[in-house]
């Protein structure tokens, strides 16, 4: 089992997945290159806890989430997690899926922004990490299926019938959640899923510099856009304008605002440092 995390993530040995930092970029790899990299009952547990722990670590400013082996993930293993699911009682199923939600919460809650490097396969829960993240990165071979109909479940799986129908509209939403297939890489770039493509021999490299360019940004004030992304959902437009004055009035305390600034005066480049 998956203990707590705690001090910078840097000085952590993932035991499911690969977890790299370089400066102030993590980048997790699922990593189970021979079966598509699915899931497994600790690497649900082990990632969440690394994006938990990430809440406290003010040296990582943005994350990678990507698949070794030209594949994203493949979703829960078949033989690891669905099999043992059809011997538990309701109790327990309701752990394994508030467990899988659990995830999808420390994505959202993290306050770095995450971005998904997709080649290939993206199912079942893969593609909901996908979607989950703030920005998602992929190659033209990528494949995106919520396929849960497939196996005689709902589309409503850890949060996609609140967060897709908000990246990709309502309608095509709703087709692929009913239908269960694939969505192209193309049809992920025009409908919004997807921000840019890339060759699959450039698609890290592109994935790191933007990273790289986030973490460059005022990170207090990244983490505050990406809390008001989230809060705002459930808000009116009166209550999201009020909340977004005290945000922004919250950045406006920070040194960063006042390096901009100086910056500015100075005809210079700021360097933001967080604070």
């Amino acid at each position: 089992m998956i203990t707590a995390i705690t001090g910078p993530l840097a000085g952590y040995h993932a035991q499911h997945m690969k977890l790299e930092v370089e400066g102030p970029v993590a980048t997790l790899t699922l990593n189970r290159p021979e079966r598509k990299n699915p899931l497994t009952f600790d690497s649900y547990a082990e990632m969440a806890a690394i994006l938990r722990a990430a809440t406290h670590d003010d040296a990582v400013r943005a994350f990678v989430v990507t698949g070794s082996g030209g594949n994203f993930c493949s979703g829960g293993d078949v033989h690891e997690i669905i099999g043992p699911l059809l011997e538990r009682d309701t109790k327990g199923l309701m752990q394994f899926t508030s467990m899988t939600g659990e995830l999808v919460k420390a994505m959202r809650a993290c306050p770095q922004p995450i971005i998904a490097a997709v080649d290939g396969v993206a199912a079942g829960a893969g593609a909901i990490i996908a979607m989950a993240s703030d920005l998602r990165l992929a190659t033209s071979r990528a494949k995106v299926a919520f396929l849960f109909n497939r196996v005689g479940l709902a589309g409503c799986d850890m949060g996609a019938c609140a967060i897709l129908p908000r990246i990709i509209g309502q309608g095509r939403a709703s087709e692929l959640l009913y239908l269960g297939r694939s969505m192209s890489a193309e049809e992920g770039l025009s409908w919004g899923f997807f921000n840019r493509l890339h060759e699959p021999n450039g698609l890290q490299t592109a994935a790191a510099a933007l990273a790289r360019e986030i973490a460059e940004g005022p990170s207090f004030a990244h983490a505050m856009t990406k809390r008001m992304l989230q809060m705002e959902w459930a808000m009116s437009m009166d209550q999201a304008i009020e909340a977004e004055a005290v945000a922004q009035a919250l950045c406006m305390t920070t040194n960063d605002f006042r390096r901009a600034y100086d910056a500015f005066v100075a005809k210079q480049r700021p360097v933001f440092k967080g604070d």
